[in-house]
């Protein structure tokens, strides 16, 4: 008997992505809305926001993400006392199985974020065009890019959709988790390296060290080194100074410290040393990253307001 092909069906057929941004917003910042001819799916991975969708109002805080259908207008403002971080994907997909996610929300489980911080890593590496400035419109391939840096970003964007529909669309689905793969998958041990993340977050206005952290969860440097490396790939206290800058940017966007009392806040030796270890992470000083963060925000705010759109709702 002949060898027969068998055609696949595919749900997702995504040709074309539009943008993908990870953006970093002040705590007042406010989008009174557009509308488009294309997908487009928001996720807040830090805040809280309101969303505004057609007559609909949606509050999400951190973990959830919500779709938006081509010509559905959308809106929205931060809320609470945080500066929202934001994931915002758009791309055209003329399958019938988008049908399923129009005025839709949910809160992603851990795979599924994975899947998110898996495209955003791979939009930074395909794409020229910086991931931050909303005024981006149209991404620009980068001139040499890892092989498939491209096709990765279609794959892990149908994956997520598939998990996200599967996990929390049909009730009769057994949910499915993340394609075991050392690429893709978290390790066995993600649990306890989530549990020293969340340590480093409590104590993460003072100073840690490499024995406090092996004390505390009773692991050799050993292991911990190689934990942080495999996962992060970084060291444990690398990893830890990281956190620090991203929660002074946080502080930073929040408006209620200046750069002094950050400093001295998240438990640097000096402002000057705090200013060296920001550059050192982020490539601006802490007033460049400041002044580039309230000028996109005031950017977008005063054109949404020029366009006169009707922001009672939000």
């Amino acid at each position: 008997m002949p060898y027969c092909s068998t055609p696949l069906t595919i749900e997702f057929d995504i040709r074309e992505i539009i943008t993908v941004h990870y953006f970093e917003y002040m705590k007042d910042f406010v989008f009174s809305g557009e509308a488009h001819d294309f997908w487009e799916f928001l996720y807040v991975d830090k805040g809280e926001i309101t969303v505004q969708a057609d007559h609909s109002i949606y509050h999400l805080k951190a973990g959830d993400v919500i779709f938006h259908k081509p010509n559905e207008f959308h809106a929205l403002k931060a809320m609470g006392n945080k500066a929202p971080n934001l994931v915002a994907i758009s791309f055209r997909c003329n399958s019938s199985s988008m049908k399923f996610f129009e005025e839709k929300s949910c809160s992603l489980n851990q795979d599924e974020r994975f899947l998110l911080s898996r495209i955003i890593a791979e939009a930074r590496q395909a794409f020229s065009t910086p991931l931050h400035i909303p005024s981006v419109e149209k991404v620009e391939l980068a001139s040499s890019p890892p092989f498939g840096a491209a096709q990765l970003i279609l794959l892990y964007l149908q994956i997520f959709l598939i998990h996200v529909k599967r996990n929390h669309f049909e009730a009769d689905s057994a949910p499915i988790h993340a394609i075991l793969t050392e690429q893709m998958a978290f390790s066995s041990n993600s649990t306890h390296l989530e549990q020293i993340i969340q340590f480093m977050e409590f104590h993460i206005c003072e100073h840690l060290s490499i024995k406090t952290i092996c004390d505390e969860f009773s692991i050799s440097r050993s292991t911990l080194h190689s934990l942080f490396h495999r996962e992060k790939d970084c060291g444990a206290i690398d990893y830890f100074n990281f956190m620090k800058i991203e929660r002074s940017k946080e502080i930073m966007r929040d408006g209620n410290m200046n750069f002094t009392e950050i400093a001295y806040y998240l438990s640097y030796s000096s402002l000057q040393y705090f200013s060296k270890q920001f550059k050192k992470t982020t490539g601006m000083s802490p007033l460049e990253y400041f002044n580039s963060v309230k000028k996109y925000s005031n950017e977008i705010t005063n054109a949404s307001k020029k366009k006169g759109v009707d922001d009672r709702m939000i």
